[in-house]
C-alpha cells in the first residue's frame, strides 16, 4: 500500500473499529481513482484537476482492512450525512441517533495535513486583528487605559483555561466538528445543534464584514477608488486559498501570522523608545497620561464594556480545536499550539496595550472617529505611532491592518466550512454540506459560506441601508463566541465526569488541561460573568448614563443589535428540542470511546518522554510546561 500523507502510526490492531481508538489514520489515495486522471501530461494534469472535486466514497478513508466506518441506516430525507441517517423515525416517533452522530465525525473524510508549525502560527496568530488593531481603541476611549489592561487580563485567564480545556478535548477526540460535537456528545444534542449554528453563523456573517473592512482600509492611501473592486478582489483571494484545501489556508495563516507577529514585536520596539523619548518630536511620556486625563474613565460600567471588546479581540483562538480533525498529529502538534496562547495573551495583547495606554490618552478624539472596523485612523496603534512624526510607519501599520482583515476572512470560511459539514454530518444540517472531494475539502460548505461574501457588495448602497444591515448581520456574532467558549468548558468538566464513572485513568489522556476542572470551572464562570455584564451594558450602555437618552425603540432596538445571539441560541436550541424531543446526555450513557485516539503504546511513548526530560536543564524544564 503506497501512502501519500503524513502517518499518526503507534500500534495497527485490526480487532478494533478505527473510530474507536484506533492508532492508524491516513487519508491515502482515492479508490475509485479517474483512469484518465493517470495518463501524462497536460490532459491527464487536466483530468486530475476535474477528478479532485469528485465526491470522496465513505470507504475510501480509513478503510484499511475492509472497514467500514457505520452501519446506519440509508438516509431517505434532506438530513443526515452523506449515506447516513442520523436523524429518523423511530417506534411512531422522531429520533436523534447521538451514537451514529459520534460515529459520523469520528470517521470524518476531511484531509489530515497540518503540520505543527501551522498550528504554532495559527495559535500565536490566529485572534490577531482588527480586535487589537482598531476596537481597542474604542476600548480605550471607553474604559480607559488601566481599565483596558485589566479587561484584556481577565479575558486571557478566561481564555487560557478554556483553551486548555479545549487542547484535552480535541487530543482526545480529534473529531470533526469539534465545539459543536462535543456539546452533542458530553451536554445535549439539541445544545451541539445550537452551537454548532450559532458557530458557523457568527463566521458566515464575519466574511462580508470583513470584506468590506479590508476594502475600507484601502482609502487610507486613496479614498477616491472604488471599494467595489477591492470587494471582488479580497473575496476572490480568500475563495481561492480555501479552495486549496486545509494546507492552503495553513501555509496562508502562516505567512500572515509571522507578518502579525512581526508588527506587534516592532510595536513594541518602537513603543519604548516612544515614550522614553527617543524621537526627534517628542519628549519622555511615561505614564502621565495614567495621571492626566486618568487610568479609568466611566467607572466599573466602563470596565464592563471594555470587557466585551476583550472578548471580542480574541475571537478566533478556538480555531485551533476545529484544526485538530485535520491535523496529522494532533498529540505531538496541538499541545503546543495551544500552550502559545500563554505568549499571545502576555506579549501581544498585555504588553502591547499597555504601551497603547502609556502613548495615546483616552480622550484623544481621534479614538472615536472610526467610521468602519477597519479604520486605522481610528487605530491606536497608528496614533500611537504618528506621535514619532511624519514617517511611512502609520501606513505599514495600515498595511498591517489589511493583511490582519484578509485573514480573519480566510478563517471565516475555513471555521463556518468546517462546522457546518460536521452539523451535516451529524444529521443537524442538509446532507449536501457533507459533501468531501477526493483531496479532503468540504467542498459545498466552502462554496457555500464564499456565496455568502457577496453581501460585501451591498457596501455600495446608501448610508443608511448599509449602516442598517450590517449593524444586524454583526450583532449576530456578537456573543456567539462566549457561548461558544462557556460549552467548551462545560463539555470539558462533563467529560472528565465520564472518565471517572467508568474508572479510566488520567495518564490515559494523551494531553490533559495543566488548569483541570478547575479551570474550567473559571473559564465557564468568567464567560458567565461577561454574558452577564454584556446584558447589563446593553441595556444601561455606558453613553446614555441611566439610559434616558433614548427613546424606548431605539433601547430595543440597540438592545437587540448587541445581544442579538441570545435569542438565536435560544430558537435553535428549543426548536431542535422541541422537534426531537432530546434529553441531557447522562454520566453514565457519555461515549468516551468513539473516535479516541489511544495512541497504541501510549504509556510506553510518555515513559521515553519522562526519561528524556529527565536530562533536560532546570530552565528547558520551565519553557516546555508553558511552551
Amino acid at each position: 500500500m503506497t501512502l501519500d500523507r503524513d502517518l499518526e502510526l503507534n500500534e495497527l490492531r485490526t480487532s478494533r473499529s478505527l473510530a474507536e481508538g484506533s492508532t492508524f489514520t491516513v487519508r491515502g489515495p482515492s479508490r475509485a481513482e479517474n483512469p484518465k486522471s493517470l495518463q501524462p501530461g497536460v490532459r491527464g494534469t487536466v483530468d486530475r484537476f476535474v477528478d479532485s472535486f469528485r465526491r470522496e466514497s465513505v470507504g475510501s478513508s480509513n478503510d484499511i482492512h475492509g472497514y467500514q466506518p457505520n452501519t446506519a441506516p440509508v438516509a431517505e430525507n434532506d438530513f443526515g450525512g452523506p449515506a447516513i441517517q442520523v436523524a429518523r423515525e423511530h417506534q411512531g416517533s422522531r429520533y436523534y441517533d447521538i451514537h451514529t452522530a459520534n460515529k459520523q465525525t469520528a470517521s470524518s473524510l476531511l484531509s489530515r495535513e497540518l503540520k505543527g508549525r501551522h498550528l504554532q502560527m495559527i495559535a500565536i496568530g490566529g485572534s490577531i486583528g482588527t480586535g487589537l488593531f482598531v476596537a481597542s481603541g474604542k476600548a480605550l476611549s471607553t474604559g480607559g487605559p488601566a481599565a483596558v489592561l485589566l479587561a484584556y487580563l481577565f479575558v486571557g485567564v478566561m481564555l487560557y483555561c478554556t483553551v486548555q480545556a479545549l487542547g484535552e478535548l480535541a487530543v482526545v477526540f480529534p473529531v470533526a466538528g469539534s465545539f459543536s460535537a462535543f456539546s452533542t456528545r458530553f451536554l445535549d444534542p439539541s445544545w451541539g445543534f445550537a452551537m454548532g449554528w450559532n458557530y458557523a453563523l457568527q463566521w458566515i456573517v464575519v466574511l462580508p464584514l470583513e470584506i468590506i473592512a479590508g476594502a475600507y482600509t484601502i482609502r487610507y492611501w486613496n479614498p477616491d477608488l472604488n471599494q467595489s473592486i477591492f470587494i471582488t478582489l479580497f473575496l476572490a483571494i480568500i475563495v481561492i486559498i480555501n479552495l486549496f484545501g486545509v494546507k492552503g489556508y495553513a501555509e496562508a495563516e502562516f505567512v500572515f501570522a509571522i507578518l502579525k507577529v512581526t508588527a506587534v514585536i516592532g510595536f513594541i520596539l518602537l513603543g519604548i523608545v516612544i515614550n522614553i523619548g527617543g524621537t526627534p518630536t517628542g519628549g519622555y511620556i511615561g505614564g502621565k497620561y495614567w495621571y492626566d486625563p486618568g487610568a479609568f474613565h466611566n467607572g466599573f460600567k466602563g470596565f464592563s464594556s471594555v470587557l466585551v471588546t476583550a472578548a471580542f479581540a480574541f475571537a478566533g483562538t478556538e480555531l485551533v480545536g476545529l484544526a485538530a480533525a485535520e491535523t496529522a498529529n494532533p498529540r505531538k502538534s496541538l499541545p503546543t499550539a495551544i500552550k502559545q496562547v500563554f505568549w499571545r495573551i502576555s506579549l501581544f495583547y498585555v504588553v502591547a496595550l499597555t504601551l497603547v495606554g502609556l502613548l495615546v490618552r483616552y480622550d484623544d478624539p481621534r479614538l472615536l472617529g472610526a467610521q468602519n472596523g477597519a479604520d486605522a485612523h481610528a487605530s491606536p496603534f497608528v496614533i500611537a505611532i504618528e506621535s514619532a512624526g511624519d514617517t511611512i510607519l502609520p501606513s505599514v501599520m495600515n498595511g498591517v491592518i489589511l493583511v490582519s482583515v484578509i485573514s480573519v476572512g480566510n478563517s471565516a470560511v475555513f471555521g463556518s466550512s468546517r462546522t457546518l459539514a460536521a452539523l451535516a454530518d451529524q444529521g443537524q444540517a442538509p446532507k449536501i454540506l457533507a459533501y468531501v472531494d477526493r483531496t479532503g475539502r468540504p467542498l459545498v460548505a466552502i462554496l457555500a459560506t464564499s456565496a455568502i461574501g457577496f453581501l460585501a457588495f451591498l457596501s455600495n448602497a446608501s448610508d443608511d441601508v448599509e449602516s442598517s444591515i450590517f449593524d444586524w448581520l454583526l450583532a449576530v456574532s456578537g456573543l456567539s463566541t462566549i457561548f461558544t467558549w462557556a460549552s467548551i468548558c462545560v463539555a470539558h468538566i462533563r467529560l472528565r465526569k465520564a472518565w471517572d464513572y467508568h474508572h479510566r485513568s488520567l495518564s490515559d489522556m494523551a494531553f490533559r488541561a495543566q488548569g483541570g476542572v478547575v479551570g474550567s470551572w473559571i473559564g465557564f464562570l468568567f464567560n458567565a460573568f461577561i454574558l452577564i455584564v454584556q446584558i447589563w451594558v446593553a441595556i444601561l450602555p455606558v453613553s446614555t448614563k441611566s439610559g434616558t437618552g433614548l427613546n424606548p425603540v431605539d433601547r430595543v432596538g440597540d438592545f437587540f443589535k448587541v445581544c442579538a445571539a441570545i435569542p438565536v441560541v435560544l430558537a435553535f436550541y428549543l426548536g431542535h428540542k422541541l422537534w426531537f424531543k432530546t434529553s441531557f446526555v447522562k454520566v453514565a450513557e457519555m461515549d468516551i470511546d468513539t473516535g479516541r485516539r489511544d495512541f497504541g503504546r501510549l504509556g510506553i511513548i510518555k515513559a521515553r518522554e519522562e526519561e528524556e526530560r529527565q536530562s533536560w536543564p532546570t530552565w528547558k524544564r520551565i519553557y516546555r510546561i508553558i511552551c
